[in-house]
């Protein structure tokens, strides 16, 4: 097996989307804002839109569809023949691997963590100068930290699946005339 450029292409533009769509829940994080009720003395959180949930979770699909899209051509060195190249080749696809895996559940982990906090809203109350009230929100960053991670786990991905297409075939690619 060569390296395929259409599988390329396609895991490279659902990493890329991911990480836009990180981005973007980076970008729309809620906020919220301690309100007066005004029906009574009392006063509660209210919360902007809700979109970075939505984005952090189609990222987090995006990313995992990505990981077993590449996994699935590779085999995941778990089904196929045996890799057939030097020792060079074989122990880098292995290193890549296992860089690829852990680059990708630190990602999926800062994507779902930051869509699962987001998506938290306290139904606290309070009365007037009685307690500070405070509205718990996502901390800045989580979904930065996903997004650069997942541009970490494409680069990973893509040098793992050049590793073993090389050691696949021991460097030698059939040519069609």
């Amino acid at each position: 097996m060569g390296v395929s450029v259409p599988i390329v292409a396609i895991v490279v533009s659902f990493y890329l989307v991911a990480f836009l769509l990180a981005v973007g829940a980076e970008r729309r994080r809620s906020t919220a804002a301690v309100v007066p009720d005004e029906y009574d003395e009392k006063t509660y959180c209210s919360y902007a839109t809700d979109a970075s949930t939505v984005y952090g979770l189609s990222a987090f699909v995006l990313l995992a569809v990505a990981q077993a899209l590449l996994n699935g051509v590779t085999k995941c060195f778990c089904l196929g023949r045996g890799l057939m190249g030097g020792r060079s080749a074989k122990t880098l696809a292995i290193v890549f691997f296992a860089f690829s895996w852990a680059s990708f559940v630190a990602a999926e982990a800062c994507l779902l963590a930051g869509s699962a906090r987001n998506a938290y809203h306290t139904k606290y109350r309070a009365n007037f100068g009685i307690e500070h009230l405070s509205c718990a929100t996502l901390r800045k960053g989580v979904f930065a930290a996903g997004a650069a991670i997942t541009l970490l786990a494409m680069t990973t991905s893509v040098i793992y699946y050049w590793a073993h297409s090389m050691a696949d075939t021991d460097g030698w690619v059939k040519h069609q005339n």
